[in-house]
């Protein structure tokens, strides 16, 4: 993927309602199937649903809830809806025999507002005989995605709980997890969209917080979570100094990073970024691309006359600025009068600038990829461990 590609939002979809997922017809499945129909323990807890008023203080939050943050602002608003118009809406719960009270299924924020408005009793949906597996959490998940308090990092880490499964104490599976597909599905996203949110679990411990706190676009964030720990961090120093232009050059900032670390790596080094490095070459003023001083002479020279080349040609460039601005300039009434009559009319020269418009358009990706190319070599420190150990030990 590009850094000038549209950034991994993909548009949300109207969700459906989560429902339990359909097991695949395997062997293994139909043998894991069997039990579950089969335990005397289940056969006779039996799954129901009621509807009815329950004591808001025997109601427990789920532990495993993907939702985390909640704005108070927004809790206090709905408290005051609630002191005086009351539950408009009732919550979902699921009853626990052993303690005789009720975990949340759905509905956390409004229960979270009924405790701040002192309500002593609320309407809630009560599910008996459901557990508290994938299918349960699953729900809770397809309920909360797209709300507008969620953070990005709360879906990932939603979608990774569905995608990897249960698994008891010692590590052992007990529940097989969904596909990307299915999560997709039962949230009402695309699988791109769920597989870019669980992408940014990889982001290093201050990158998330910055995410939470909207002080890192998650599109750009998708772009850093793709980096080594070290050089996440520095980067978003670099960001939050405000060193970029905009976020598409700190895309392809992150996405010319990645590529020199891929590059780095292939040759048995590391490379980290270095804001010493880059102060030193400003000063020593190197304006070669680093690393271009060490090629073979015949190398450099082709490296010269290329140069040489694409610079002249970039250089008449001005000449269509100016026919651009003179066609900017004239009246259109005087633009009509010249060119109404000509070999393809008027429409024709404005396809050919639209052509000259889409052929800029892809130009100034490529520059701005080429000049965040440059600022990363020029900006980093090449370790090559074995070299230094070598040295170490001449020493």
């Amino acid at each position: 993927m590009t850094a000038t590609a549209t950034t991994p939002e993909a548009a949300p979809k109207k969700a459906p309602a989560a429902k339990p997922r359909a097991m695949k017809t395997t062997a293994a499945t139909k043998a894991a199937a069997a039990p579950k129909n089969a335990t005397p323990k289940q056969a006779g807890d039996e799954k129901r649903t009621q509807l009815r008023t329950i004591p808001t203080g025997k109601i427990d939050r789920d532990p495993g809830q993907p939702r985390e943050h909640f704005d108070e602002a927004s809790l206090q608003e709905l408290a005051k809806s609630m002191a005086k118009l009351g539950q408009l809406q009732p919550i979902t719960v699921r009853y626990i025999p052993e303690t005789k009270r009720y975990t949340l299924v759905m509905g956390e924020r409004r229960w979270r507002s009924a405790q701040i408005a002192e309500l002593p009793q609320m309407q809630a949906v009560i599910l008996h005989g459901a557990g508290d597996g994938l299918e349960t959490f699953a729900k809770a998940v397809a309920e909360n995605v797209g709300r507008e308090n969620m953070t990005a990092i709360e879906e990932a880490k939603g979608f990774k709980k569905l995608v990897d499964g249960r698994a008891d104490e010692n590590g052992k599976q007990i529940e097989p997890g969904y596909t990307v597909d299915e999560v997709a599905e039962l949230v009402g996203k695309s699988a791109a969209y769920v597989q870019w949110r669980i992408d940014l679990l990889r982001l290093c411990p201050a990158a998330q917080e910055a995410l939470v706190k909207n002080q890192l676009p998650v599109g750009l964030a998708w772009y850093v979570g793709k980096l080594a720990q070290d050089n996440q961090v520095r980067f978003l120093a670099k960001w939050v100094r405000g060193d970029f232009k905009s976020a598409r050059d700190a895309e392809a900032f992150a996405q010319a990073l990645h590529d020199e670390e891929k590059r780095q790596e292939q040759q048995g080094s590391f490379f980290v970024l270095s804001e010493e490095a880059a102060a030193a070459r400003k000063d020593n003023g190197q304006d070669a691309l680093p690393g271009t001083l060490d090629l073979p002479d015949d190398e450099r020279e082709r490296i010269i006359a290329d140069r040489a080349k694409l610079v002249g040609k970039v250089d008449k460039l001005g000449q269509a600025g100016e026919i651009l601005s003179l066609l900017a300039a004239t009246d259109p009434e005087e633009l009509a009068l010249l060119l109404a009559g000509t070999p393809g009319g008027i429409g024709g020269h404005r396809l050919r600038i639209k052509h000259l418009q889409d052929i800029a358009t892809k130009a100034m990706a490529n520059l701005r990829k080429a000049e965040m190319v440059a600022e990363v070599r020029a900006s980093g420190l090449t370790v090559n461990p074995d070299a230094e150990a070598d040295a170490e030990a001449a020493a």
